[in-house]
C-alpha cells in the first residue's frame, strides 16, 4: 500500500520556515546554467535588429536588395515583406499596437523596429544591418510630458474606480494645516543584467521558442493571439531568467521578430537585443507629477488625503501607472479623494516597472505625510502611527492581515528612532550633514489562477509540475519547500520540480507579486489530493489541480504586504552629493517559505529603491525626442560603491484563507525606500526635495557670501 505520513500542519513539515541556499545557485556560479541566448540550436541563424533615428515619421524606401546580396545574409525583413499579424492582438489593457511590429511604414517612436536583417552569424548580421539604407519622412514629435498637455484624459478604471470619500472641501476648512504640494518622478527602465533574446523555429506546424520572460503560458497565449495560432501548437520555455523587473511580462520584440525570421527563413532564429535596443524598445516606467494635499488637526490626525497623479502613456496602447493605491489603503481619514490623468506621448509604450504605481506614489504620498509631521512638530513615525485605519479607509473592508504598526515599532526600535533629534540640519559631521528618514508603505497581494501537477514516482519520490517562472528570486527553491511540506515528506523526497515551460499548463507570471503565492496555492492543493488517492492508487500516479475555481471562496478583504524603511544618509552639500549611509527595512510578507531567499528578495528590491532616489532618470533630448542615456554609462542604476549597510528583517505575519499564509516578497522591498531617502535627505538640510532623482544640481548649496 502506498502512505505518506499524516498531513502536515502549514509550515510544520520541516521544509518551510528554512534557509537553504538556491538549488541551481551552483549551476549559475559555474556558468552550467544556459539562459536563453545561451541554449545550443542546430543550424542556428541570428537576426540584427534595424531600429528608427527619428522619434515620428515613416519610411519613405528601404533599400534591400544591397543587403540581401552580403555573405550570409539570409533575408533582410520589413513593414513590406513580414508575416501578418492580428491588429486586435494585446495585453491586460486591450489592444496593443506596440505587437504591431513590422506592420507599415509608419514610425511611432525612436528605436522602433523598422527591419531585421538574418544572417549565418551574429557578425554578419550587424554588419548588414549597418549596411541598410532607409529613406525616412519625418514627423512633428511630441514627447514633453507636462500635466497640463492638451490631450490630457482620465485614465482608465481598470483597477477599479478613484477614491471620493467624504467632503473634502469641508475638511480641509476645518483642518489645523494643510499640506499642498507636487512631487516629480522622471522616466525609469527596468535595467535587468540579461538582454532580451529569444530563438525560434517550426517542427512541422508546432511553433518553439527559448524565450526570456517573466511568464511562459501567458506569453504562448500572447504570440498565439498575436500570429493567429492553435494555442497548443505553441511552445515557449524561458527556463532561467537573468532578471525582469517588468520589462519581461509582455511578448517582447525579440521573440516576435524571431518568430517572423524563422517563418520566413525555414531557420531556427535567435534575436538578441542590444542594450540600446533594450532601452529603445522595451517597458519604462512612465515619468509622474502628483499633486498630494494633506489636511490635519493639530494632534496630526488627518482630516483629508487628495491625491491626484499625471502619468505619460503613448498612443499605442493603454496603459494605468496606479499611484494612487497607497493612498486608498494606509490612513485614515474623514475625506479621501484620488484621481488618475495619462499623457499620451511619443515614446516607447510605458508598462509595469518592479513596484507599478506604488513606488512613484510612495514616494509622493509618504514625502507629504513627512512634510506634515514637519509642519506640527511631530515625531514622523507616531504621525503615523496616530493615522492607523481600523478597516479599508475607503473600502470599508476589513484587513486580511495588518502588521503596519509592527513594522514601524519595530524598525524604529532597531534604528535607533527614539535618539534622532527631529529638527533638521543640526547633526554636522565635518563638511557633512547626517539625516535620517522613515517612510511606510504596502502592497496588494492575492493570488491569480493558476495549474498544477504533482507525480507520485514508484520510487517513492515525487515530480512537481507548474508554469512558474523563477527570474533570479529563487522560485525553484521557494516552490521544492512547498511541495515537501504540502506532501508531509522530507525535502529530498521531491525529485524534480519543472517549470519554465507553457506546456505545463495555465500559471500566472512572476510578477505584481502575485507568483509564489498563485503557484502555492496549486502546489498545495494537488499535493491535498494526491494524499487522498495514494493509499489505493498504483503508481506511478499523478494529479492535476487548476485553481481557477478556487480563487473565487476567498473572502473579501483588504490583503496587503506591509513595511517599514529607515535610512541615514549624509550630504555634501558643497559638491551636491548624497550618499546612503544605512538602511533598514522591517517586513510583513505572511509566512516566510525561505528566510535567506526572502531576506535577499527585499534587500534587492531596497536597493532598487536607492538607486530610484539618487541616481535613475531618462533624458530625452528636447529636439530630437530621443532617449540619450540609452545605456549604462549614462542611466545610472546602483552599483557596490552606492550600496551601504543593509538590513532587512521581517515581523510575524500569516495571511489568512491563503494556502501557508504566504505574501508577495517582491514589490515591497522597493515600495518605500526612495521616500525614506528623500525624507533623510530633508532632516539632513533642512530643504525639501520633491524631485527625483536627488541629483547633485539639486542638493547643491550656493557658499555664503
Amino acid at each position: 500500500m502506498n502512505t505518506l505520513p499524516p498531513a502536515p500542519e502549514p509550515g510544520r513539515a520541516g521544509a518551510i520556515g528554512v534557509a537553504r541556499a538556491r538549488l541551481e545557485g551552483p549551476g549559475k556560479v559555474t556558468g552550467a546554467v544556459r539562459y536563453a541566448a545561451d541554449d545550443p540550436v542546430k543550424d542556428l541563424a541570428f537576426g540584427y535588429l534595424v531600429t528608427a533615428p527619428i522619434t515620428r515619421g515613416r519610411i519613405r524606401d528601404i533599400d534591400a536588395a544591397t543587403v540581401r546580396s552580403m555573405p550570409g545574409v539570409l533575408a533582410v525583413i520589413d513593414h513590406t515583406n513580414a508575416t501578418r499579424l492580428n491588429p486586435e492582438a494585446g495585453s491586460y489593457f486591450g489592444p496593443d499596437g506596440n505587437l504591431q511590429l513590422l506592420q507599415s511604414a509608419e514610425i511611432p517612436y525612436a528605436g522602433w523596429p523598422v527591419a531585421v536583417v538574418v544572417a549565418g552569424t551574429w557578425e554578419q548580421a550587424r554588419h548588414a544591418a549597418t549596411m541598410l539604407r532607409i529613406d525616412y519622412e519625418e514627423f512633428t514629435h511630441d514627447t514633453a510630458f507636462r500635466p497640463d498637455h492638451p490631450a490630457a484624459r482620465p485614465a482608465l478604471d481598470l483597477f477599479g474606480p478613484e477614491a471620493a470619500l467624504g467632503d473634502l472641501a469641508t475638511e480641509f476648512e476645518a483642518a489645523s494645516i494643510v499640506v499642498d504640494e507636487r512631487y516629480r518622478t522622471p522616466e525609469e527602465y527596468c535595467s535587468a543584467m540579461e538582454p532580451h533574446s529569444a530563438t525560434a523555429w517550426w517542427d512541422g506546424s508546432d511553433l518553439h521558442a527559448v524565450d526570456t520572460d517573466q511568464g511562459p503560458w501567458i506569453i504562448a497565449g500572447a504570440l498565439s493571439a498575436l500570429f493567429e495560432l492553435d494555442p497548443a501548437r505553441v511552445h515557449i520555455r524561458a527556463e532561467h531568467v537573468g532578471g525582469g523587473f517588468g520589462s519581461k511580462g509582455l511578448c517582447g520584440p525579440q521573440l516576435i521578430l524571431a518568430v517572423m525570421a524563422a517563418t520566413v527563413t525555414s531557420r531556427p532564429v535567435r534575436i538578441t537585443l542590444t542594450r540600446n535596443d533594450v532601452f529603445l524598445i522595451t517597458t519604462m516606467r512612465p515619468p509622474t507629477d502628483q499633486r498630494v494635499r494633506i489636511g490635519a488637526d493639530a494632534d496630526g490626525r488627518f482630516r483629508a488625503l487628495h491625491h491626484e497623479a499625471a502619468f505619460a502613456v503613448s498612443p499605442l496602447v493603454e496603459y494605468i501607472e496606479g499611484c494612487t493605491e497607497l493612498t486608498k489603503t494606509l490612513y485614515a481619514a474623514r475625506a479621501i479623494h484620488t484621481g488618475l490623468t495619462v499623457i499620451p506621448v511619443d515614446t516607447v509604450p510605458p508598462y509595469s516597472m518592479r513596484a507599478p504605481g506604488a513606488a512613484p506614489g510612495s514616494f509622493a504620498l509618504e514625502s507629504a505625510v513627512d512634510e506634515v509631521a514637519e509642519r506640527l512638530g511631530i515625531d514622523p513615525v507616531e504621525l503615523r502611527l496616530r493615522n492607523e485605519p481600523a478597516v479599508g479607509p475607503v473600502s470599508g473592508l476589513p484587513f486580511s492581515s495588518r502588521e503596519s504598526s509592527a513594522c514601524l515599532r519595530e524598525g524604529a526600535r532597531r534604528f535607533g528612532w527614539d535618539m534622532r533629534d527631529h529638527r533638521p540640519r543640526r547633526r554636522p559631521d565635518g563638511a557633512l550633514l547626517i539625516g535620517t528618514g522613515v517612510a511606510t508603505t504596502s502592497f496588494s497581494v492575492g493570488a491569480f489562477p493558476s495549474s498544477a501537477s504533482i507525480t507520485a514516482e514508484s520510487d517513492g519520490t515525487f515530480t512537481v509540475a507548474i508554469g512558474a517562472a523563477d527570474i533570479g528570486t529563487g522560485a525553484r527553491t521557494a516552490l521544492t519547500a512547498v511541495a515537501a511540506d504540502a506532501l508531509g515528506v522530507d525535502i529530498g523526497r521531491i525529485r524534480a520540480l519543472r517549470i519554465a515551460d507553457s506546456d505545463l499548463g495555465a500559471a500566472w507570471s512572476a510578477g505584481g507579486s502575485r507568483g509564489t503565492t498563485s503557484w502555492t496555492w496549486a502546489i498545495t492543493q494537488a499535493a491535498t489530493r494526491l494524499r487522498a488517492r495514494l493509499p489505493a492508487a498504483a503508481l506511478p500516479a499523478t494529479v492535476t489541480v487548476d485553481t481557477a475555481t478556487l480563487l473565487g471562496d476567498l473572502a473579501a478583504r483588504e490583503r496587503h504586504a506591509y513595511s517599514a524603511v529607515f535610512a541615514e544618509v549624509a550630504v555634501d552639500t558643497a559638491s551636491g552629493e548624497a550618499r546612503v549611509r544605512r538602511l533598514l527595512g522591517m517586513f510583513a510578507i505572511g509566512q516566510v517559505i525561505n528566510p535567506l531567499l526572502a531576506r535577499s528578495q527585499v534587500i534587492g528590491g531596497m536597493i532598487g529603491g536607492l538607486s530610484m532616489a539618487l541616481h535613475e532618470e531618462g533624458v530625452r533630448d528636447r529636439v530630437t525626442g530621443r532617449l540619450v542615456n540609452a545605456d549604462f554609462a549614462g542611466y545610472h542604476i546602483a552599483a557596490h560603491a552606492d550600496v551601504p549597510d543593509i538590513e532587512a528583517d521581517f515581523v510575524p505575519d500569516y495571511e489568512p484563507g491563503i494556502p501557508l499564509g504566504v505574501k508577495g516578497a517582491g514589490e515591497i522591498g522597493n515600495v518605500g525606500t526612495a521616500a525614506a531617502i528623500a525624507n533623510a535627505v530633508w532632516h539632513a538640510t533642512g530643504v525639501r526635495q520633491r524631485t527625483l532623482p536627488l541629483r547633485l544640481d539639486r542638493l547643491l548649496e550656493t557658499p555664503a557670501g
